[in-house]
């Protein structure tokens, strides 16, 4: 795994103090957006301090990728473009100085946001390198939980006819036991799990998944709304 400098590694290890508050701020969803921006700023100012190279690149394209979720949450989407841009940009700076397991994960989490924004044209032209850039960081470290959470991803998440939620619920049940989960990823994987069996209109099987994602989350919106359906 690529060592980063001091209370830099974001990924294999616990996420460094600094960025927490902001991590979660995004998956509670207490905080409006601008709300969310002093957060986002702090973090990026503790990267500054902390980290140099590549690690900067990275936690600063880590800071971008969240601070774009607080937005597109609220559907301000032509700012979540810019900051998803930005950490694009940021990720591909430290590939190209570094490849690593990390780098590629944050570059493909960035493009796999703006794809979700469009236009469809952009989508149609980027939309395969998610889950390319995801493999691409597998290959580096194979038990890297979020990547394999953007390939399992397509299955669950994609429109008709292109998801297959049965192969999708496969294989992110897959990662709880293949992968080297932090919180968010345990909260996504379940999450995944019980969107995927709403969609094929299976509530009680949805249940336990997404109950267990809001024990992690308790205040996540997007969990509370799948769970209501019936």
């Amino acid at each position: 795994m690529l060592l980063m400098a001091a209370g830099c590694a974001l990924w294999g290890e616990a996420l460094p103090e600094w960025l927490v508050p902001l991590r979660e701020a995004i998956y509670e969803q207490k905080l409006k957006a601008d709300e969310v921006v002093p957060l986002y700023r702090a973090a990026q100012a503790a990267a500054r301090e902390r980290c140099s190279g590549t690690a900067l690149d990275l936690a600063l394209s880590r800071c971008e990728y969240l601070m774009g979720r607080a937005l597109q949450y609220e559907e301000r989407n032509d700012e979540a473009r810019v900051h998803y841009r930005e950490g694009m940009r940021l990720a591909e700076k430290a590939l190209e100085a570094e490849p690593s397991a990390e780098g590629w994960l944050i570059r493909a989490e960035n493009l796999s946001q703006a794809c979700a924004l469009g236009p469809l044209s952009f989508t149609m032209s980027n939309g395969l390198n998610v889950e390319k850039f995801a493999k691409n960081a597998l290959a580096i470290n194979s038990r890297n939980a979020a990547a394999q959470y953007l390939v399992a991803a397509r299955w669950v998440f994609a429109p008709a006819p292109l998801h297959n939620h049965k192969r999708g619920i496969e294989m992110m049940q897959a990662i709880l036991v293949n992968g080297d989960m932090e919180k968010d990823d345990l909260f996504n994987v379940h999450l995944a799990i019980g969107y995927a069996y709403i969609q094929q209109k299976k509530y009680a099987e949805a249940r336990p998944w997404l109950l267990k994602s809001l024990e992690i989350y308790p205040t996540n919106k997007f969990a509370a709304e799948q769970l209501a359906k019936k």
